[in-house]
């Protein structure tokens, strides 16, 4: 069966294709360097000075990166021994066939729940396409040098294709690795065209490149918003100093868009990542009241978090402190059950930009396409979610046709009852 999600999907990936040849490389110093481990070592990276074994790990998760659950029944996870930034994952089926079995790297540069559901993800279709991979990750830390030397292994040991999981990594990749030997298929990473990677959405990148996107643009984003609330007089916007990637492809773009509606933009920043958590239960409560000054009963303000690992994952906190102001978010992954949730997002979820992501892989893993001819991967239609609980506890009355097209849906009780465009069995 072929959920709402992958006919959306599907489409982008239709038409014909052209096909270009990938050319240039990182250039190995001093002959062929040693393999990702042995490179990452003798850099001092991760790697255990004391000489001492890390303890021993679930087959399912590392210190700083973990698969799905259901993921996990599929594929087995091994840590490296001599490395804490750096695992393997194998496939535990015994026949899967897809013909020679392809090396992957999946490069991060931090630790994210959404890059847990974003490898998960790519590795369930993997499993549906019956493309036999072995997955090498690898976490630099965002430490360009380090980054550089794990691409020169990865480029001597012949791997097959690099998955770049968030804007950091991509950028890192895009000014390092342009042209470089390995296609790379971007994962989890905010809209190459407004951050300058892509000239646009019509043309593939013409280098070993290929880009997905998990912006919804945002003259749509301000559609969804009117309709929602049609005398909208306040945005507070909620974002990290450090998220350059955000500031771009999401704030920036709001505050221009809505100047042209009268919309009054407040900027809730998170200064010190580190200290996230009180900043927000700080700051929040500040704009709530700045809000109300013109808006008395809240009745046409909102919040509106970006995708801003720092500021998303204290949800908790950003509820806690709103009031009444519906609390909103463009990464859909940010609706969940309970009360520790957004009240409703209209973005892309982490699972099905991941999805796009994957059947570029194995498009490029084929042979049947080149990273460089595929255009920008955008969802479409973005996907909807709505946690009901939320909705009623700050009285915001959620239109029919959001709830008609809602790929999330979470009840008066905060209990998911559509998943991925399905019907939760039980509910």
């Amino acid at each position: 069966m072929i959920r709402r999600g992958q006919l959306k999907l599907i489409a982008l990936l239709t038409g014909a294709l052209v096909f270009t040849t990938l050319a240039g490389g990182v250039a190995a110093a001093g002959g062929r360097p040693a393999r990702l481990g042995s490179a990452l070592a003798s850099a001092g990276v991760g790697g255990h000075p004391t000489g001492a074994p890390p303890q021993q790990q679930p087959a399912s998760t590392v210190e700083w990166f973990k698969l799905t659950p259901e993921t996990a029944k599929q594929w087995t996870l091994a840590p490296d021994p001599a490395d804490k930034l750096r695992f393997t994952i194998t496939s535990n089926a015994q026949d899967l066939q897809g013909g020679t079995q392809k090396r992957v790297l999946a490069l991060f540069t931090k630790s994210s729940a959404g890059y847990n559901t974003a490898l998960s993800t790519m590795l369930d279709v993997f499993v549906e396409k019956r493309q036999s991979v072995t997955i090498t990750g690898v976490n630099f830390e965002n430490k360009p040098e380090q980054g550089r030397k794990v691409l020169e292994a990865a480029v001597a040991e012949k791997y097959d294709l690099i998955i770049s999981l968030g804007s950091d990594c991509t950028a890192f990749l895009w000014e390092h690795f342009r042209n470089g030997a390995i296609p790379v298929v971007s994962v989890n990473a905010k809209d190459p065209v407004l951050l300058g990677h892509m000239k646009d959405y019509q043309n593939g990148s013409g280098t070993n490149f290929a880009f997905t996107s998990l912006d919804v643009p945002i003259d749509l984003q301000m559609t969804y918003l009117k309709q929602l609330k049609k005398d909208l007089k306040n945005v507070a916007v909620m974002y990290a100093d450090s998220n350059e990637s955000a500031r771009k492809t999401q704030v920036r773009p709001l505050k221009a868009v809505a100047e042209q509606y009268g919309i009054t933009v407040h900027d809730v920043v998170v200064k010190n990542d580190k200290q996230a958590k009180q900043e927000l239960a700080e700051k929040v409560p500040q704009v709530v009241a700045e809000m109300l000054r013109t808006d008395p009963d809240g009745a046409n303000s909102v919040f509106w978090i970006t995708g801003s690992t720092e500021v998303y994952r204290e949800i908790e906190t950003i509820v806690a402190n709103s009031g009444k102001i519906p609390v909103l978010s463009a990464v859909p992954d940010v609706v969940q059950e309970g009360n520790n949730s957004a009240v409703l997002s209209v973005g892309v979820s982490f699972e099905s930009n991941a999805h796009l992501a994957a059947l570029y892989a194995f498009e490029i893993m084929t042979g049947k396409a080149k990273a460089g001819e595929l255009k920008v991967g955008v969802v479409t239609p973005p996907d909807i979610a709505i946690n009901f609980r939320k909705a009623r506890q700050v009285g915001l009355k959620i239109p029919f046709n959001f709830f008609e097209s809602a790929s999330f849906i979470y009840d008066y009780e905060g209990k998911a009852v559509r998943k991925n465009g399905q019907t939760v069995l039980g509910r």
